[in-house]
């Protein structure tokens, strides 16, 4: 057998799904450039901040390591073990996506800028760890990169295992907002720029799909 032909049941699809997230993204990442525009934090956002930044300050050791899930450091890790694990169209997506990372969240901030939570709301924040109160937080790399990844893996698990990584993207985006690196729309637009991702590069190289009957193997 061929080294690449490693799962030579499946076969590799294209979603429509992926393109509607890959829009549904854009939109959210477009309305909350509008909505930040001008650098201020509105009433809401800054009620749905507090909501999150003021719980307890002990929680902080059970969310430490999801701000780490989200760190850059990530995507070389998994896209190593795609890679070992033979699954080579997940590890170049990865690399892909964390290359996009670094491109795309400085596009945005250049178009659109606004101070972290220390700057942006001021003394009321909770800054948590070695969180600094002043720089760009439109959007979130963070957020970026973990919804991008959640988006390239879930596919390749199985049954339920498929919402694991979903989890976990959820809860580093509270993170970034429970330490106060972050405002709310940070991390939502930032969400949405790594579904957006995500549902580009599934549908560039494609993912697991039911197998058809006498499929010849495929390349993982």
């Amino acid at each position: 057998m061929d080294g690449n032909q490693t799962h030579p049941s499946e076969r590799f699809v294209r979603r429509p799904g992926d393109a509607v997230a890959a829009v549904a993204g854009l939109v959210v990442l477009g309305l909350g450039m509008v909505a930040v525009r001008n650098g201020s934090v509105s009433g809401l956002e800054e009620g749905a901040f507090h909501a999150v930044n003021d719980l307890p300050g002990a929680l902080y050791p059970l969310f430490w390591p999801f701000q780490q899930v989200g760190a850059l450091a990530v995507g070389p890790i998994l896209a190593l073990a795609a890679a070992i694990a033979r699954r080579f169209r997940l590890a170049a997506a990865v690399v892909v996506a964390t290359l996009a990372k670094l491109a795309l969240e400085r596009v945005v901030k250049a178009m659109v800028s606004r101070e972290r939570p220390g700057t942006s709301i001021g003394p009321d924040a909770h800054l948590r760890g070695d969180v600094s109160g002043a720089g760009e937080s439109f959007v979130s790399g963070h957020a970026l990169l973990v919804t991008a990844l959640a988006g390239l893996v879930a596919p390749y698990l199985p049954g339920r295992w498929k919402i694991v990584p979903w989890v976990m993207a959820g809860l580093v985006l509270v993170a970034r907002v429970y330490v106060g690196a972050h405002n709310p729309l940070d991390v939502l637009c930032g969400a949405g720029l790594g579904l957006a991702v995500a549902g580009v590069l599934n549908l560039a190289f494609g993912v697991p799909g039911p197998a058809a009957p006498d499929d010849p193997p495929h390349e993982a």
